[in-house]
C-alpha cells in the first residue's frame, strides 16, 4: 500500500511481516520497495556478517598453519616499501630460510633483511595472528639487532605481501610477492 509522503521524502510504501510489525520505507524517486528484495537483502547481508565473523576450527587451524610454515619457508619475499610522504619506492628483500612454530605463541624467522645498505641475517621470534584465513605477521617495538626498534604488520596471502611498519619517527608501507626456491 502507497501513502503519500512529504514534499521533501516522496512517497512512502507499508508493508507488514506479521501484522504486529509495520515498516515504512522512503521510497527515493517515487519508486515502489520490493518487500521481498528487502528480506533477501537484509538476509544475505547478516549471513555475509556472521560468515566474516567465523574462527577457524582446530583442525582448519591446524591446516593453515602447516601450510603458512611451509609456504614461507625457504621462500622469498621481494618488494618494496615506502617512507613517510615521500613518493619513491625503495627495493626490500627477506630471504626466509625456515618458519617454525614455538612455545608461547611465536614462530621462529630463520631470515635475512636487505633493503638499503643493510644485509643482517639472523633469528626473529615473531607473532602471527590470523585474520580468517589470511597469516598476518605482528610485531610491536621490537629491537631487531644492528637494525633498530620496528612496528609491522605484515600480511601474506598467494603469493603475495603487504604492511605497514614504523621505525623511530618514520613508517610507511610495504608491498611485494612472494618468491619460492625452485632448488631441491
Amino acid at each position: 500500500m502507497i501513502f503519500p509522503g512529504s514534499a521533501t521524502t516522496g512517497p512512502v510504501f507499508w508493508f507488514s511481516f506479521p501484522k504486529l510489525f509495520r515498516v515504512g520505507i522512503p521510497s527515493p524517486k517515487g519508486r515502489i520497495v520490493n518487500p521481498k528484495m528487502l528480506v533477501l537483502s537484509i538476509a544475505f547481508l547478516t549471513a555475509a556478517a556472521t560468515g566474516c565473523n567465523r574462527s577457524a576450527g582446530p583442525s582448519d587451524a591446524a591446516a593453515l598453519e602447516e601450510h603458512f610454515q611451509k609456504s614461507l619457508s625457504g621462500a622469498t619475499l621481494v618488494g618494496h616499501f615506502t617512507v613517510g610522504d615521500q613518493k619513491n619506492l625503495r627495493e626490500e628483500k627477506y630471504t626466509i630460510t625456515k618458519v617454525s612454530k614455538i612455545p608461547g605463541g611465536l614462530w621462529l624467522f630463520q631470515v635475512r633483511i636487505q633493503y638499503g645498505k643493510r644485509d643482517v641475517t639472523l633469528p626473529l621470534p615473531l607473532k602471527v595472528q590470523w585474520a580468517g584465513d589470511t597469516p598476518v605477521i605482528t610485531l610491536t617495538d621490537l629491537s631487531i639487532p644492528n637494525l633498530g626498534t620496528y612496528t609491522a604488520r605484515v600480511l601474506i596471502y598467494r603469493d603475495q605481501y603487504a604492511g605497514t611498519w614504523s621505525g623511530g619517527d618514520v613508517g610507511g608501507q610495504m608491498f611485494g610477492r612472494l618468491v619460492r626456491d625452485t632448488k631441491p
